[in-house]
């Protein structure tokens, strides 16, 4: 029988660390699938969880913002499309947040006893979430049926945005992921920087509705430059983006991300003692 010998070196884990994620792809395939299927085990529906949920949201926000706050539209666009389409990208980077900041807490026997890249823990939890994107995203294919909304040539530059949405969960999740090991307190903090997120990305409304003096100062939140990107891609026709803001907003993204694996890769080696 075949078999492979490991050979733990000194100063190995710098030198051919990115080589090594390659290497033990198989254990992150196993980590993805096996968290998919944990997360709606023993559940009734499965995974219609994840087309319910931001269905509901998707209703709740259009009758608050669509219909009792009457805020506006972008052009003709239906606002239940206008809310699921920023609802996407949201559902997927809280959800990244969630999963990543527990994800070594979940693994602590597995990184206690044996060696491999620990980037691929948190990595994997992100797909998971990349998983329920995908799902809920026949929600938008069925809204734009019901409501006989076809879009443009736009719809082809998508995938970068979904590019950007996945940087900056990864950012945010690595440095989430590090520092819960070394504080438990970011198990409390995190569910609060979701809900308070929900309300300061531009979810339930059009970031038009932003006074203009403040676009630049609100892009400051990288989610903006995310949705808004959606919205143009999705509707088309007179959704534009803002682009100073959408600038700033993209160097925020890169800097999370180069921050959050600097970070975690200076963190990774006190795991297993920390742990």
């Amino acid at each position: 029988m075949k078999t492979n010998e490991l050979i733990i070196e000194a100063g190995r884990t710098e030198r051919q660390y990115w080589q090594d994620l390659w290497k033990y792809r198989e254990l992150f395939y196993f980590l993805a699938w096996r968290d998919i299927l944990v997360r709606y085990k023993q559940t009734v529906i499965g995974m219609a969880w994840a087309l319910i949920r931001p269905f509901l949201t998707m209703v709740v926000f259009t009758v608050v913002f669509g219909n009792l706050a009457k805020l506006p539209s972008e052009g003709d666009t239906p606002y239940p499309i206008l809310v699921y389409a920023a609802m996407l990208p949201w559902q997927f980077f809280s959800g990244a947040l969630s999963e990543c900041s527990n994800s070594l807490i979940n693994n602590a026997n597995l990184l206690s006893k044996v060696y491999f890249p620990r980037l691929i823990v948190p990595t994997s939890a992100v797909i998971v979430s990349f998983v329920d994107f995908m799902i809920s995203g026949m929600i938008l294919l069925g809204l734009m049926a019901w409501y006989n909304f076809v879009p443009d040539w736009r719809i082809l530059i998508l995938p970068l945005f979904i590019l950007i949405a996945f940087a900056a969960s990864m950012g945010a999740g690595l440095w989430l992921a590090a520092l819960t090991v070394e504080y438990r307190d970011f198990r409390y903090v995190v569910p609060f920087i979701v809900q308070f997120g929900l309300y300061i990305s531009p979810v339930g409304f059009s970031s038009k509705i932003v006074p203009e003096q403040w676009r630049l100062l609100y892009s400051l939140n990288p989610m903006v430059a995310v949705i808004d990107g959606f919205r143009w891609a999705i509707l088309g026709g007179e959704s534009q983006i803002y682009l100073p803001g959408f600038a700033l907003s993209l160097v925020i993204v890169v800097l999370l991300l180069g921050s959050g694996i600097w970070y975690f890769r200076k963190m990774e080696r006190t795991f297993a003692d920390v742990i």
